[in-house]
């Protein structure tokens, strides 16, 4: 009978009431053009854009209703039951989305780099027998691997409406903001717009893609050992106060409590944080 009793009753028309208020309070800030409503066209439009540069159906409204959702059933849920420390399940929700389309961004940017050996070689072939750059562009898109290809038939769909082929390869190279495919590409309009024998110029720089590959991979392998040796000298410290304060609660406390124990944690902070960095300047090879 207990649970059916007044407190929980009245526990439940509360959480329905601060509910209701605060879906009221969301309503008004939407219903005109305030700045929720500023900053929630700027935030899907920004979804939609990163998308499409991912080749998927713009989905930024859906994303924040899905955002919505999910910061609602996180509170119920928490004050339902009473969960300890359940705004931090809202982190993940506002965050998730953002963090999940730079993550996609960056394996998409990375394959891309990846296949630049093989976009290079193809039209330096194909310019063997097409003599028209686009032309030969267009004749090598069958053949390309994914997403290589969607970002050559882009190209390709801006010259249809009016763009010239310089004009494109700078919009591609300004929309993937890449280094090594800005080299790539440079390389290719350096070659239409000087002339000359185009297909030896990118066959050479098709060979030179390939040893800068190879010699990426080689520092990656020679250094493989020292980023692990990295990632434990970040988590360790972490591993081994964990372990002394289940062993033992008040192990750390004269470091909690005194004031020196406070100037021992802050130089030992700045000390790991400086080896942190030390190392990863060291591992950061520049080919």
């Amino acid at each position: 009978m207990s649970f059916f009793g007044y407190p929980l009753l009245l526990k439940l028309g509360g959480q329905l009431l601060v509910a209701l208020g605060v879906s009221w309070l969301i309503y008004a800030a939407f219903a005109g053009d305030t700045v929720l409503t500023r900053y929630y066209r700027k935030y899907t439009a920004q979804l939609d854009r990163s998308l499409k540069l991912l080749f998927m159906p713009a989905a930024g409204e859906r994303i924040v209703l899905g955002q919505a959702l999910a910061a609602c059933a996180v509170t119920a849920l928490g004050l339902a039951i009473d969960l300890p420390y359940w705004y931090l399940g809202l982190f993940p929700v506002a965050f998730g989305p953002v963090l999940w389309v730079r993550t996609k961004r960056t394996e998409h940017i990375t394959r891309l780099e990846s296949q630049l050996d093989a976009l290079i070689l193809g039209l330096a072939n194909a310019l063997k027998t097409v003599p028209s750059p686009s032309a030969a562009l267009g004749t090598i898109v069958p053949v390309l691997p994914m997403p290589m290809r969607l970002e050559i038939d882009r190209l390709l769909k801006e010259m249809r409406i009016g763009s010239t082929l310089e004009q494109g390869i700078l919009n591609m190279s300004s929309r993937l903001n890449s280094v090594d495919i800005d080299n790539a590409l440079s390389a290719l309009l350096i070659g239409l717009q000087v002339g000359g024998n185009l297909p030896v110029v990118l066959e050479n720089t098709a060979a030179t893609i390939r040893e800068m590959n190879r010699l990426q991979g080689v520092v990656k392998t020679k250094t493989s050992e020292a980023r692990a040796q990295l990632w434990v000298l970040a988590i360790f410290p972490f591993a081994i106060c964990f372990a002394f304060t289940m062993l033992d609660a008040t192990y750390f406390t004269p470091l909690q409590t005194t004031f020196v124990g406070t100037l021992v944690v802050a130089l030992a902070l700045a000390l790991w944080l400086a080896s942190l960095l030390t190392a990863r300047k060291i591992l950061k090879v520049d080919i």
